[in-house]
């Protein structure tokens, strides 16, 4: 905790069936499972070089040391809440009660993201109170924050064009102006998934 940077990744528990279920809902569990794969495969050789202390959250059970960044010096917890913002909360203030000043937040659906990517949101973190990665689908793929702010996470939905603008006014609300870093795509659908750097996939 030297750096006092902390950088989540929330990770689904590879399962078929359980990952990418808009995405399978058109090339079946198997491809959409191997498009899961690669994308976490991308976040492990993204965030290898990062100057932060790595947290993987994860979605159902804490794997063996075989899987997602388990054995790789980065701590490992469960997600908890009801909801995508009581997760990302809890991620949060567990992060905060380490001790850790900046924190990032990341998913695993961004084939775009990278390392320098990261150092830039955590430069952003240095003179701003937040700082946002918008995702082409109205979205985000990145969320860091120097202190914990529950309203930008409770009581709202999510999975919608507008998370990104409803984000950022709640940050307003909290007098918080956030830094926004380049916009990415994120990988949800199959129209995502040909329209990326994946795509055709290889055998």
């Amino acid at each position: 905790m030297l750096s006092g940077k902390l950088l989540i990744i929330f990770a689904r528990n590879p399962v078929p069936g359980r990952v990418k279920t808009r995405l399978a809902a058109i090339t079946g569990n198997e491809t959409a499972l191997k498009v899961y794969q690669m994308l976490l495969e991308h976040t492990a050789s993204v965030t290898k070089t990062t100057s932060a202390q790595r947290a993987v959250f994860y979605s159902d059970e804490l794997p063996d040391e075989k899987c997602f960044l388990k054995n790789e010096g980065t701590l490992a917890f469960l997600q908890k809440g009801t909801d995508l913002g009581e997760k990302m909360l809890h991620a949060f203030e567990t992060g905060f009660a380490l001790g850790f000043r900046h924190i990032l937040l990341i998913g695993t659906d961004c084939p775009d993201l990278q390392p320098e990517l990261l150092e830039q949101a955590f430069k952003s973190l240095e003179r701003h109170e937040a700082v946002l990665g918008p995702a082409k689908d109205g979205g985000f793929y990145l969320i860091g924050l120097n202190k914990s702010h529950p309203d930008v996470f409770l009581r709202r939905t999510w999975s919608h064009n507008q998370v990104l603008k409803k984000t950022v006014e709640r940050l307003e609300e909290n007098g918080v102006s956030p830094e926004l870093l380049p916009e990415l795509r994120d990988i949800d659908t199959f129209e995502d998934l040909q329209q990326s750097r994946l795509w055709p996939l290889s055998d």
